[in-house]
């Protein structure tokens, strides 16, 4: 159990570029697969189908795909940000304001009023890596008696945990790219088809220098459980 919770504590997203010349072992993206297959979804439905893009011509015409951020997702990050460790370790939620651009952590920002490089900044390239995983499902095939689908959806983030934890299992580092989830040049690149939805992407390899150490908090275990009947 042990062993356990220190990879669910060390995971994490790392948004570095990774090594082009060093990919993913074959052996360990066959493991990584393998814990994506035993995930538990809904009724056993097994809603994925997982794209694996290691050509560097493919990975390349990807990386080209602008990821623009939104103006909405900027203003509503706003309201997640800290502007000192100490506020983070008070608020135990949320992230350090200091990992974005300082246009970003402001509570009036325009997206006119921005100069030639923080718009640049704003198109987010792809950084690199040797491995690309897209996951797709079928929006059509929805659990039963699921509203929404959650229960389906809920599935999917299974996938995504098993893949993690593996990954952080074999030493390899791992970013969820959301961003390329509602682009249609991504499913043009790869074939997929019309009917199948992109859940999430993730970008697998070795970083090319020792990731940067950044303070993560998280609430205490009573300030989230509820003993016989929910408290505000």
């Amino acid at each position: 159990m042990a062993e356990m919770m220190e990879l669910i504590k060390s995971r994490r997203s790392l948004r570095a570029p990774y090594d082009r010349g060093r990919p993913v072992e074959p052996e360990k993206l066959a493991q990584i697969l393998e814990a994506a297959r035993w995930s538990p979804t809904a009724h056993n439905m097994q809603n994925f189908e997982i794209v694996v893009v290691d050509d560097p011509g493919v990975l390349d015409a990807i990386a080209r795909i602008e990821r623009p951020v939104s103006e909405t997702f900027i203003r509503e990050n706003y309201a997640q940000l800290s502007f000192s460790e100490e506020e983070l370790l008070q608020r135990k939620t949320g992230v350090l304001g200091s990992m974005f651009p300082p246009s970003w952590r402001r509570p009036d920002f325009r997206l006119d009023e921005l100069d030639a490089e923080e718009v640049a900044a704003m198109r987010r390239p792809l950084p690199a890596s040797p491995l690309l995983l897209v996951v797709v499902y079928d929006p059509s095939r929805r659990a039963p008696a699921s509203e929404g689908d959650f229960l389906g959806i809920v599935s999917l983030g299974c996938v995504m945990e098993n893949m993690w934890l593996a990954t952080e299992s074999l030493g390899i580092a791992m970013h969820i790219v959301s961003s390329l989830s509602s682009g249609g040049e991504v499913k043009e690149i790869l074939g997929i088809p019309k009917r199948l939805t992109i859940a999430f992407s993730c970008r697998l390899g070795y970083p090319e220098s020792p990731p940067p150490t950044y303070l993560r908090v998280r609430r205490e275990v009573a300030d989230f459980t509820h003993h016989n009947r929910y408290r505000d």
